[in-house]
Formats: C-alpha cells, structure tokens, sequence
C-alpha cells in the first residue's frame, strides 16, 4: 500500500488547527531519516545465507561425548572431543551420544522426581513388568535397576532404535530367564547374588547378539517379594523356616557342646584303663619274675629258703601295729583251746550295723 504522506499531513494539520501533535511530529522525524534507506540487494541476502550454512557446520564435541558424523544419513566418521567441522546439513549431520555416563533403567517400577525421591521410596510399581514365575511354580514381584554404558557409539545409534526401551526388554526377559529356572526361596532370600550375576550375564550375551554397543555394569535387584494376595502365607512359612533354622542351630550347639566333653571323658577313661593295664601286667611280670628267682633259690637251699621266708612273713605282720598279736610258746601250743573274744563282739556287731 503507498502512503501519500504530504495528504495525510494536510489533513491532520487542519485537524489540529494548523498545529501537529507532538507525536506526530516525531513521527515525520523519524520517517525522514527513512527515506533515503533502501532495502538489500538479492545477492546480498544469498551471501549472508550462504555464509550462515556454512558457519552451521562447526561443533564442538564435549569431553565425555564422542561426535558421530553421518553422510546423508549413512555413517560417515567419529571425532573425539574438541570443536570440529562437517558438511552443513542436508549433507552431513553430527550425532553426539555421552559414552561415559553411567545410564539407567528401571524394571517392575518407575521412580518419581529422579535419585532422591527413588531412594525416599517415591516409586509407582509396574505389576505387568515385576511378576515372574520361578521354576517351583510360584509368582514372586521382582523390581530391579540396571545399569549400563555405552562401548561402542556406532552400534548404539544405528543398530537398535528406542535404545532404552530396548535395554529394558532385554533385562526384562534375563531376569524372567533366570528366576525361571530359580526356586522362590532362593529368590527372597540367599539366591539373589547368584541371580543378579546370571541376570548380568545372560543380558550382555543378548544385547551383544543385537550388536547393541552397550556394556551392562550393575543388575541390582530392588524388592522381591511374594504377590500382596499371598504375602501372609508366605510370611508364616517365613516364620516357620525360621523356627526350624534357630532349632537345627540349638541343637548344633547342643551337639558341639556335649560330643567334646564325652569324647574327653572317653579318652581319659581309656587311658586309665591302659594306664591300669599297663600297671598290672608290670606287676604280674615283676611278681612272676621274683617268684621265679626265689624258687630258684629255694630249689638251691629248701630249708634256709623256707626259714627266711618265714622269718620275712613275721616281720611284716608283727611290724604291722594294726593287727592284734596273740604270742604263744609250744608248750602253749599244745595245750590251747580256741580263743573267742565274746567281750567285744557287741562293739564289733554294732560297728559293723553302722557302716551298713
């Protein structure tokens, strides 16, 4: 639309009574200093365009990313960090993943508001992802985390699409794999060790089949649990394995307990009776051997041999202070009669009564 300004400053001068407004006048000002201005050339546009593509081109890969240059879509070249050129797009475009940085996916839950509220048990389960059948044939609700990296940049762009809904299908169906051929009560309670590292690895093996260019670093299981349907039953088959734990503990303390003492009482038995058989059979030997000498002896000289003996005998039994002596000469001998001390066999009665 052309403007005839010289009209429509006529028209407002007879307005105003031949006076403009004081914006209006500013206006004209300004104006004024517009009419020598003419617009840019054709050319002038395509060179500032031009040199705009151009320009578009420069990027700068960040330390912990690597730059992944794509040739109409194609691979083309990977540039480490640092700033670099490509072929302005549609030609070349760059893709810059971060290689070092340790990634994360959920299974069985979702977490709300990041780390923090994860670990303050903010999290909304996911029961279609977390029940899982063991090889007993019971369900169990297994929420877990993995974490991962990527290895390779190539493979983790061009070789999987929706790279993190990918990684989780993959957890998902190794830990179903592995719970699978698991009993339940390896799962709740010693087991889950042994099912984090299988999971690992059985989930590396699939994502290496894919060509995937993840490397897998941490299966952690979160919760496993019962279903909440069937959460009281195995709460009391929980109690009674328990109970049979403390039992089988009790009675193994019991055991270590006495089966040391009896054993010791045993050994020192047999070794008092060896020690007393040991004894014996000296004894017997030493006897046997003096008997020996003195029949030797007595065969050389029977009637000293008899009256040392005799005289030996004597000597113990009068040396002996609590044997009652009675001492009579052959005259007495011949005319003895039995002595029986009828006086003291009352005390003798009565002090055998007592002992008894």
């Amino acid at each position: 639309m052309n403007w005839d300004w010289e009209k429509l400053t006529e028209q407002r001068q007879r307005r105003s009574g031949g006076q403009f407004p004081s914006g209006v006048e500013e206006f004209n000002k300004h104006l004024n200093k517009f009419k020598g201005f003419r617009a840019p050339s054709g050319k002038l546009i395509a060179l500032i365009v031009i040199l705009i593509w151009i320009l578009s081109g420069i990027y700068i890969v960040e330390p912990d990313e690597v730059g992944v240059v794509t040739r109409f879509g194609a691979f083309n070249r990977i540039t480490t960090s640092g700033p670099h050129y490509h072929i302005p797009y549609p030609v070349e475009s760059v893709l810059t993943p971060k290689v070092t940085v340790v990634r994360r996916v959920e299974v069985g839950f979702r977490s709300f508001g990041g780390e923090r509220n994860f670990q303050q048990g903010q999290i909304r389960p996911v029961p279609e992802e977390s029940l899982m059948l063991t090889g007993d044939e019971n369900i169990v609700d297994v929420q877990f985390i993995v974490q991962y990296k990527i290895k390779d940049a190539v493979h983790y762009l061009f070789n999987i699409s929706q790279q993190a809904e990918t990684i989780k299908n993959a957890a998902e169906a190794a830990m179903r794999e592995v719970i699978g051929h698991s009993r339940i009560d390896a799962a709740l309670t010693s087991g889950k060790v042994e099912i984090q590292n299988q999971t690992l690895d059985l989930m590396q093996r699939i994502l290496d089949n894919y060509q995937a260019g993840v490397d897998v670093m941490v299966v952690q299981l979160q919760d496993v649990h019962p279903p909440a349907e069937v959460i009281d039953a195995f709460k009391d088959v929980a109690s009674a394995r328990e109970d049979k734990s403390r039992f089988i503990n009790e009675a193994e303390a019991y055991r270590n307990d006495i089966l040391p003492k009896t054993r010791g009482e045993a050994a020192m038995i047999v070794n008092q009776a060896q020690a007393y058989k040991e004894s014996e059979i000296l004894t017997a030997q030493g006897e046997a051997s003096r008997f020996l000498k003195i029949l030797a002896e007595y065969n050389k000289a029977k009637d000293v041999t008899r009256t040392r003996l005799f005289i030996e005998s004597m000597e113990r039994i009068l040396a002996n202070p609590k044997l009652e002596k009675l001492i009579l000469g052959e005259e007495a001998m011949s005319r003895a009669v039995p002595y029986l001390p009828l006086d003291r066999l009352p005390a003798a009665t009565q002090a055998g009564g007592a002992k008894q």
